[in-house]
């Protein structure tokens, strides 16, 4: 399994499915055309950028040039970088008819053409690789009273607040996200 040190940003949860199969990443979904309307979203996807930076990953359509449009106008340039599958025509496997345009989206696309455009997006790196702090796990954030506790959803909900990210991420979403943007260290620091 590859690497992905930047978040890769798809379209959809079943693009997100896909991704988590292929490499070891963090991977936000926009929910297609509803990265427009959350500013909480877009928020989060601006601090990753920040603190990692962002691989833009749509489908080959329209509508993903849209978003991919999107993203790149509300984010710094320098902080994205886009990284773009095939057209290859067909329907996938749980659709009853194809996309309007006939188009597989990243769901869609056989593995090794995903593989190809990270590569040539130039940031897949090896698995294995050590990172420079150990990732937080659920024991971490049950240790800070974010999860299992009487009052953990309110401090939860409080330091999305706090670092702008959307409130409905779950315990484990939130968990994905601080291991991008933080340390187990910074957090105790920022939750003190």
């Amino acid at each position: 399994m590859y690497k992905v040190s930047q978040a890769i940003v798809v379209e959809g949860k079943y693009d997100k499915i896909k991704l988590a199969s292929l490499v070891d990443a963090t991977v936000i979904q926009t929910d297609g055309f509803q990265i427009f309307k959350d500013k909480e979203l877009l928020a989060m996807l601006r601090l990753l950028a920040d603190k990692k930076g962002l691989v833009v990953l749509t489908d080959s359509d329209a509508a993903g040039f849209k978003i991919r449009g999107y993203i790149n106008s509300a984010i710094a340039k320098e902080k994205v970088i886009h990284a773009y599958i095939p057209d290859i025509h067909g329907k996938e496997k749980r659709k009853a008819a194809p996309g309007k345009e006939g188009k597989l989206g990243v769901e869609g696309v056989p593995a090794e053409c995903i593989i190809e455009a990270l590569k040539r997006a130039g940031v897949l790196e090896e698995a294995g690789e050590q990172s420079k702090a150990a990732a937080m796990t659920k024991a971490d954030m049950w240790e800070l009273g974010l999860s299992g506790g009487t009052d953990s959803s309110e401090k939860r909900r409080k330091l999305c607040e706090r670092l702008s990210l959307p409130q409905r991420l779950s315990a484990n979403a939130l968990l994905t996200v601080l291991n991008s943007i933080t340390t187990k260290e910074e957090l105790e620091e920022l939750l003190k």
